[in-house]
């Protein structure tokens, strides 16, 4: 049975992915800041809920040293804050974007080297990142910085760090996972949570080493960065 971790697992895309990945029989470690608003509809015997601040130094130092000599096959980067709403240069929240660059871009950097011992014990491992196409440079728009900023740097971050696990045979990739219905995304959004991860479920089930730094939608389709 293969073990996935993921973050922000509470509700949204995250909450989704982790109803998805144990209907496949997976072992799921589901981490949050607040466990107690973490539901699902049925008991399930390979689900574990833990407290997880991902910015709290001693909070990932003690999930990563618990985790010691376990198996990780998965380890899902999703938890994601939007840094505020500043549609121009002159309303930006600058401890926001401070707390973005945290969530989004250092967050999972730290995890995954964190982890990596865990992930060399499994037979295929895979690190994913929830990124964003806000945050390809190959899309124009204005708005949003502290989101658009912090995604664009963890493209790249998941992009060099693709090239050092290489030679443990860790895929590393960001993934785009759709304009999605949830608190972040808004009611106006093109697909719901179930829909993305859905994909997201197909996507990283097919991944090999080939597919590696590379940006992705969560239809299995390669973005431009």
């Amino acid at each position: 049975m293969e073990t996935v971790i993921i973050t922000g697992a509470n509700r949204g895309i995250g909450l989704a992915l982790t109803k998805r990945f144990l209907r496949a029989g997976k072992r799921v470690i589901a981490t949050c800041r607040n466990p107690d608003t973490f539901q699902v509809s049925e008991d399930h015997t390979n689900l574990d809920v833990i407290k997880l601040d991902v910015v709290n130094d001693e909070a990932v130092s003690t999930f990563v040293s618990e985790l010691s000599g376990e198996v990780v096959d998965v380890l899902l980067n999703n938890a994601g804050v939007m840094g505020g709403e500043a549609r121009s240069a002159d309303d930006v929240d600058y401890d926001a974007w401070r707390e973005a660059f945290e969530v989004n871009t250092l967050a999972p950097f730290r995890l995954a080297v964190m982890l990596r011992a865990n992930l060399q014990r499994s037979a295929r491992p895979r690190v994913v990142t929830i990124s964003s196409q806000m945050g390809s440079l190959d899309r124009k728009g204005s708005g949003y910085y502290a989101y658009r900023g912090s995604k664009a740097a963890v493209n790249k971050v998941m992009q060099a760090l693709a090239q050092e696990l290489y030679g443990d045979g860790i895929v590393v990739c960001p993934v785009h996972p759709g304009w999605v219905r949830t608190d972040m995304g808004g009611i106006h959004a093109e697909i719901s949570a179930d829909d993305s991860a859905s994909g997201l479920f197909e996507f990283v089930e097919s991944l090999t080493m080939r597919d590696t730094g590379h940006f992705w939608t969560w239809e299995g389709k390669q973005h431009p960065w």
